[in-house]
């Protein structure tokens, strides 16, 4: 498969008071063109910072990359230029964040920020930026688009925001779109649209997706192969069916089977005991230990490494046979 996206071992950590915090610590995973990948897991585990550091969005200092490497079209760019990664954000990577409100500037009308990101990346002038900018809303679903281009983001719905800001990702054709969360705040109608919307685009412009979420329903219905991340590091990837049919992780179990089923009113709900560890007071051996009923002193003492089992399908744990 022709892999547009590698990251090799990444290491992004920050300074803070408490010691250095190892936000990501070590993942690796890989991407093809025109594939879709779910990163998923608890919050804190590191999806958001991975997807921050593929855009180097990091804010250096207190971050920093501690190791590791992000290969964009058989090119690093840990060590680009800022002028390298003007280029490449936007025109060939572009990134969703989770809440539109934030990300909107809520001065400018919805459309002067497209037609902004237009005219940043190509040699366009106003009248076709905004022509273009309406197309865009057009495409993504939003109603009578040459009236609500000149709409403020608070004169929109949550669902209509993250439209404007799927069309400001898309603006450049980017053959890379990063979703962080993107159906967060949401109602159940809505992240349902904004999904279908999602796989539509995908189909149709043939981009790669990067989709951040902790919802294995979102996975299941978008994504072709799957991260699994606990505490920095990755525990499980594969594809769709290998985590779902067969999960060698006990945090990938653990998550799966605390997934809400149809009928099963009087059953309770599967729980994973205690908490995710701190970013800076990681365990020595194996990060899910404390957690995990298999664990016993040699996943406390050593962490396991990131080894596949079957073509495609990896894991990072001391008790598989």
């Amino acid at each position: 498969m022709d892999r547009i996206l590698e990251v090799r071992d990444l290491k992004t950590w920050y300074n803070t008071d408490d010691g250095i915090a190892k936000a990501v610590d070590g993942v690796s995973f890989s991407l093809g063109r025109n594939r879709t990948i779910g990163i998923i897991g608890e919050s804190g585990c590191g999806k958001s910072v991975t997807a921050l550091s593929i855009m180097r969005l990091v804010p250096m200092p207190p971050g920093y990359f501690a190791g590791g490497d992000i290969i964009w079209k058989g090119k690093s760019i840990v060590g680009a230029t800022e002028d390298e990664m003007r280029r490449i954000r936007g025109n060939e990577i572009a990134m969703i964040f989770q809440e539109p409100m934030s990300s909107l500037n809520p001065v400018y009308t919805c459309g002067a920020q497209i037609m902004e990101q237009i005219r940043t990346h190509r040699d366009v002038g106003k009248p076709e930026a905004r022509r273009q900018a309406v197309e865009l809303l057009n495409l993504v679903g939003i109603p009578n688009p040459s009236e609500r281009i000149d709409s403020y983001p608070h004169e929109m719905s949550g669902g209509m925001r993250q439209r404007v800001m799927i069309a400001m990702a898309l603006s450049c054709g980017p053959e890379l779109l990063i979703a962080d969360e993107p159906t967060t705040a949401l109602d159940v109608t809505v992240q349902a649209q904004i999904l279908e919307l999602l796989g539509r685009l995908r189909a149709e412009t043939g981009m790669s997706v990067m989709l951040i979420t902790h919802d294995f329903g979102v996975v299941a219905e978008l994504c072709e192969e799957v991260v699994v991340m606990y505490a920095s590091r990755v525990a499980e990837s594969g594809t769709v069916r290998h985590i779902f049919e067969n999960p060698l992780h006990p945090y990938t179990r653990g998550l799966l089977k605390s997934i809400p089923r149809l009928g099963a009113r009087k059953e309770r709900l599967n729980v994973i005991e205690g908490n995710v560890p701190s970013a800076t007071r990681l365990p020595e051996g194996c990060r899910f230990a404390g957690r995990c009923p298999l664990a016993d002193s040699h996943c406390r003492e050593a962490q396991p490494p990131l080894l596949e089992y079957e073509p495609g399908h990896q894991a990072a744990c001391w008790k598989i046979t």
